[in-house]
């Protein structure tokens, strides 16, 4: 273990930015943008220099560590706030700086017009210092406190324009389940300082050798519960659909390549957790398997093309999900999915971006059509991006999401068969999908209105999307040579060396099948969308009708959770009013009526005090006469 004093300008610079730009107000608005962008970039040159530092250390020297301050110091209970860089923190320290500065660049541009471009750029910034600290914390009371500022980030820039109401309203919609998620990440702390006295990785992790299955299961679902509300898994998936409200760039940086996957670092990072509960793991990969084709499902029907990239982001945390409960093995493929998912879905989502900026923000695919014509190299990056999220061989995704899918037959039996299937299923289907935004958006004749003029985006909107098309391409590709990633995160996630699960399937039989599936899902696909109505059509099936629908998530939610609570809340508030308080006026009753009939005895009257006088003499004398009897 290393010791280091930079660490902390990684978040420090962010953060220092943000509220410069906020406090600053209109006097930033010429160069807030420049500014916050220089400052993203200088995030991502320090990320450089620390990673090719710990390059240049052998094995347990690599990670580094910085204490800032003590922070908690109460009792048992000792919190400092410390900063902990290791093998795994500085893939998603690379990926948030590296894919948020590109970010950064594409909104100079996209956000040109905004008259609140400054305090765009501000809370961009605010997010990634706090998204910084959600991955390097060295406990998880500090990764808390970095969990919350990205969920507070995503809530202003899901509503950043939230003079329109459905924006706003889309905004705490996040916030809410979020803060679901975040009562999971709450009680995981609470039983794991019960049980171990710590809340520190390594406290945590010294300390689960010895616990008990059954609070190993509890911390492992409490974890669980975290990630699905973060990072958008069954059941609390249903917000990232409404989340695309926000401004597109905000979509690639935080609802495409990093606060969404927040979830799947958790669960790694807390591996020594998970893998000592069976239990747990197996509600993990149930939980990705269940997620994955939900969300490829929903995909199939959106008309929006950012709600259908929305899907197909939730389908690919899935698959990370599901990864991270296959156990050790499974670890460095989740987090490889993840980075290449950072490359392709967040130049895809820029790609819808540019699509927009040039359609004066229509969003229905079905009024789009022929664009390749007009924005050929939007056309291409997004093609590539295309191309990798459905494994097509050598991009990005065949590396990552078939070493998932065969790691998942290789769980053995009927689960292996049971999990592997369903990835082989979410591949056939997100090939479909895909390809049908392919082909509403870029193929075909023109179906865009007389008044739309497509035209390329600016140079600052497309040369970021080229250099994430570049990683869709070469990504996977160098993560996965000679098993670089998988080695380079041994120390944290597999430290048995278990580097190989026995094989159910051959890897080129996984590829083939994978191919296979793919292929139908392309042909499909192109088959049924080869002419595209303007107008969606109303008389189609029930699995249509409720794909449109989200599956009835929001539905399901209303009439199991929000309905009941709101019957709950209001039988709570009517039995305060007629017990509690009804309890409490009673004793005043009693009190205010007994005073007032012995108030009237106070009459003023002489003769009635001698009266009352010879009335207690009496009393006192028949109580004595009747003791002597």
């Amino acid at each position: 273990m290393t010791t280091s004093t930079n660490l902390v300008y990684l978040i420090a610079l962010p953060l220092f930015s943000s509220a410069l730009l906020l406090l600053l107000g209109r006097i930033a608005d010429k160069w807030g943008h420049i500014f916050a962008t220089l400052i993203s970039a200088s995030v991502f040159a320090v990320a450089l220099i620390e990673f090719f530092a710990m390059q240049g250390r052998d094995g347990l020297a690599r990670p580094a560590t910085q204490k800032i301050f003590e922070w908690i110091s109460v009792g048992s209970l000792h919190v400092d706030a410390s900063l902990l860089l290791d093998q795994l923190s500085i893939c998603f320290v690379l990926l948030i700086s590296g894919v948020g500065t590109l970010i950064h660049v594409y909104s100079i541009a996209y956000m040109s017009h905004d008259h609140d471009r400054r305090r765009f750029f501000a809370y961009l910034n605010f997010f990634i210092a706090a998204m910084l600290l959600l991955v390097l914390g060295d406990s998880y009371l500090n990764l808390y406190v970095g969990w919350e500022g990205v969920g507070l980030a995503s809530y202003l820039l899901i509503g950043f324009w939230n003079q329109k109401p459905a924006y706003a309203t889309a905004a705490k919609k996040a916030f809410v389940a979020n803060r679901v998620g975040d009562v999971g990440l709450s009680l995981a702390i609470m039983i794991a300082f019960t049980q171990f006295g710590t809340v520190t990785f390594a406290g945590v992790k010294e300390g689960a050798h010895g616990a008990s299955a059954a609070a190993l299961t509890a911390i492992g679902a409490a974890l669980l519960l975290a990630a699905a509300g973060k990072s958008a898994q069954f059941p609390l998936q249903s917000w990232l659909g409404d989340a695309m409200a926000g401004p597109t760039p905000v979509s690639a940086l935080i609802h495409a390549a990093t606060m969404v996957t927040a979830g799947v670092y958790l669960i790694t990072r807390s591996n020594f957790i998970f893998d000592a509960s069976p239990t747990a793991q197996l509600m993990v990969v149930s939980v990705g398997a269940i997620t994955l084709l939900f969300g490829a499902v929903i995909g199939t029907a959106k008309d929006d093309i950012k709600k259908a990239l929305a899907a197909s982001t939730m389908s690919q945390i899935g698959y990370m999900i599901l990864a991270t409960g296959l156990g050790p093995v499974g670890y460095a493929f989740a987090i490889m999915h993840l980075l290449t998912h950072g490359f392709f879905k967040a130049g895809m989502f820029l790609g819808a971006g540019s699509v927009m900026h040039g359609m004066n923000d229509e969003v229905n695919m079905r009024r789009y059509g022929a664009i390749r014509k007009v924005m050929p190299i939007t056309a291409a990056t997004f093609g590539l991006g295309y191309l990798a999220i459905l494994g097509v061989p050598p991009f990005a995704g065949f590396y990552s999401k078939d070493k998932i899918i065969e790691t998942a037959f290789n769980a053995g039996g009927a689960k292996g068969i049971l999990l592997g299937g369903a990835a082989l299923l979410g591949a056939a289907v997100t090939a479909f999908y895909m390809t049908r935004v392919i082909v509403l958006t870029f193929t075909g004749t023109k179906r865009w209105d007389e008044n739309a003029k497509p035209h390329e985006s600016p140079i600052l909107m497309w040369a970021p999307m080229a250099v994430l098309a570049l990683g869709s391409v070469t990504s996977g590709f160098l993560l996965s040579s000679g098993g670089a990633l998988v080695n380079w995160l041994q120390p944290i996630v597999n430290e048995n060396h278990e580097n190989h699960a026995e094989e159910f399937l051959p890897p080129l039989v996984v590829s083939l099948m994978a191919l296979v599936v793919i292929a139908i899902g392309v042909a499909l696909a192109v088959f049924k969308y080869r002419t595209v109505p303007l107008v969606a059509p109303t008389n189609v099936s029930v699995f249509t009708k409720a794909a449109r629908n989200d599956l009835y998530q929001d539905s399901f939610n209303e009439a199991v959770f929000m309905r009941p609570g709101q019957k709950l809340t209001s039988g709570l508030v009517k039995t305060d009013y007629k017990v509690i308080d009804g309890l409490l006026r009673m004793i005043g009753w009693i009190i205010q009526t007994s005073s007032t009939a012995v108030r009237s005895i106070q009459s003023g009257f002489v003769r009635s005090y001698a009266l009352i006088m010879v009335l207690g003499v009496l009393a006192l004398v028949v109580m004595v006469w009747l003791v002597t009897l």
